[in-house]
């Protein structure tokens, strides 16, 4: 997938560095930063191991990796399909206002139409205006009525030794 300037492709073990700098930038932009515990060969370890955990693209321009989005496959029971989900997207400050977001989210949907996906679905802070307007703006629907319940750490423990 290639336009005039973003050359869209499949992460490669080459790209970690990259990959893992662009984390950790969009932790500092979330102010999130306190929260990553990951590392380089971490993410090498969940996107090429035997059985990954999940995928990623990549787009580059001039020869240097400007975005990337991760993603995996979820189910829906109601269409019984798989979906895709994208965990995360990010474009350098630097690269942004030229389209590749837009490119990169229209390479996901294809991926999910190829896969034959019931839904492409991801999830967006509520403070983010701007991404929440582009993302309308592309055709998605913000789900008012859904909250994301997650359970970590202790509580994930102390949940699984629950009798």
């Amino acid at each position: 997938m290639s336009t005039s300037e973003l050359t869209i492709r499949p992460a490669t073990p080459a790209d970690i560095p990259a990959i893992f700098g662009m984390i950790f930038e969009l932790a500092v932009f979330e102010k999130l930063e306190h929260m990553v515990v990951a590392n380089e060969a971490m993410l090498h370890d969940s996107l090429f191991c035997d059985k990954p955990a999940c995928e990623a693209l990549v787009g580059e321009t001039g020869g240097e990796v400007v975005t990337f989005a991760l993603f995996f496959h979820n189910f829906s029971t109601f269409l019984c399909k798989k979906g895709l989900y994208l965990e995360d997207l990010y474009v350098q400050q630097s690269q942004r206002g030229k389209g590749y977001g837009k490119q990169m989210l229209v390479a996901l949907a294809q991926l999910a139409v190829e896969r034959d996906c019931g839904r492409f679905e991801w999830s967006v802070l509520d403070w983010n205006a701007n991404a929440i307007k582009f993302y309308e703006g592309m055709g998605a629907t913000v789900m008012p009525d859904w909250r994301i319940c997650r359970v970590t750490g202790d509580a994930l423990a102390q949940l699984s030794a629950q009798a």
